[in-house]
């Protein structure tokens, strides 16, 4: 009986450890999502040169700024790309699109983001690519991207 009773503890635990993993998964996403939109909100400012600049992604940019898109696909457990290629200073736009399974789209160094969607699904994320390097995207969704769902984004 004891032991029946210390199985179904154990089970417990585990299950509820599980579910408040996941929650904080999605909160952080969330919470990656929050802090892009608050960024995406433009601001115009006037330099002392006259020259205007646009406040977008936390950075500050002339007008005319190179804005890139690219669509991104992704299914068990892969990206249609895992190589992308921009400049410093572009405006870069993923279009992220679920072919199979549940997925996402994230780069930590710039605090980038799309939603986890569903097969079908779509989302976009939008950020200023200010730093040159070699930056790992991912899927953050479970163990997805210990299962090789990871890119390069280069930023030269």
């Amino acid at each position: 009986m004891k032991t029946a009773l210390g199985i179904i503890i154990i089970v417990i635990l585990l299950g509820g450890g599980w579910y408040f993993y996941n929650q904080s998964n999605t909160a952080g996403s969330q919470d990656a999502d929050a802090m892009m939109e608050e960024n995406h909100e433009s601001d115009t400012m006037m330099e002392e040169d006259g020259a205007m600049m646009e406040k977008d992604g936390g950075a500050m940019m002339e007008e005319g700024v190179n804005s890139v898109s690219f669509d991104v696909t992704g299914n068990n457990f892969a990206f249609s790309q895992t190589e992308i290629r921009v400049k410093k200073g572009d405006k870069v736009t993923i279009n992220f699109t679920s072919t199979g399974g549940f997925h996402d789209w994230v780069v930590d160094q710039f605090f980038a983001a799309t939603d986890r969607v569903n097969e079908g699904g779509s989302s976009s994320v939008t950020f200023v690519a200010d730093e040159t390097g070699s930056f790992e995207y991912y899927c953050s969704v479970g163990n997805h991207r210990a299962q090789g769902m990871v890119g390069t984004l280069i930023v030269e």
